[in-house]
């Protein structure tokens, strides 16, 4: 199959890796790009935080980079987050293993908020609403804006092709901003008629609902939120397809 990957650049590696391992083919067009902040906006009181909130890789990279502290104990949403963290030495490491709400709900039965504010590295718009869940349990969750997700202004030359001609047989899709990017572009680009060839794949419900203004040959929704749930969801589709 021909599988386009909408995932930054930086997070795509292992999923194109994964793919090819399979046999298939890939496109990548990375929708968001990850932009690091000149002047990381640290919020007061961060150096008092009990714990760090990682909801994604790029999160855990943009506080190793900003940061020496490798001491907190982090926990992240999940387990590709959990790696990342892993992988910049970080040594007290706990994986909700799922999404937003996982982590809210680990958090609350793990930690007390009468020992600190959490601090969370994030973009300037995160997914879900982490905050709030915690705060109404109680803790004080402070959000660093130490990075940008730009959304690309354009689909590339070559997907645009590969759209027209029918070469794309499913597209994989992590995030309901992706998502809303995509079919943005898509419609912008007069390519929405070509997507009911395609099969999404996506990460959550959440994802699948901000694809729904496009109409596709099929939505899969992964059995968990992770990667390795999405590529059961993809080796699925194509047992069917044969």
């Amino acid at each position: 199959m021909r599988v386009l990957v909408t995932r930054p650049r930086e997070d795509a590696a292992g999923l194109v890796a994964a793919l090819a391992a399979r046999g298939h083919k890939v496109t990548l067009e990375p929708l968001l790009t990850i932009v690091e902040r000149a002047d990381p906006d640290w919020p007061a009181g961060h150096d008092r935080a009990q714990a760090l909130l990682i909801t994604s890789a790029n999160g855990a990279r943009a506080f190793a980079r900003c940061d020496p502290r490798r001491d907190l104990p982090a926990y992240a949403v999940g387990d590709a987050s959990a790696a990342a963290l892993r992988d910049l030495g970080f040594r007290q490491i706990v994986s909700a293993a799922g999404d937003v709400e996982d982590l809210a709900v680990l958090v609350h039965r793990r930690l007390d908020p009468g020992d600190g504010p959490l601090l969370h590295p994030a973009a300037g718009k995160p997914a879900g609403d982490l905050q709030g869940a915690l705060a109404a349990a109680g803790f004080e969750v402070l959000r660093a804006w130490l990075y940008d997700a730009v959304a690309a202004e354009r689909l590339s030359g070559e997907t645009t092709r590969q759209l027209n001609e029918g070469l794309i047989d499913a597209a994989t899709f992590f995030s309901p901003r992706t998502a809303g990017a995509f079919v943005s572009l898509v419609e912008a680009a007069a390519l929405a008629p070509f997507c009911r060839k395609v099969a999404a794949l996506c990460l959550s419900p959440a994802v699948a609902a901000a694809l729904s203004g496009l109409a596709w040959r099929r939505v899969c929704v992964a059995a968990r939120p992770d990667q390795a749930a999405l590529l059961a969801a993809l080796n699925a589709l194509a047992a069917d397809d044969r």
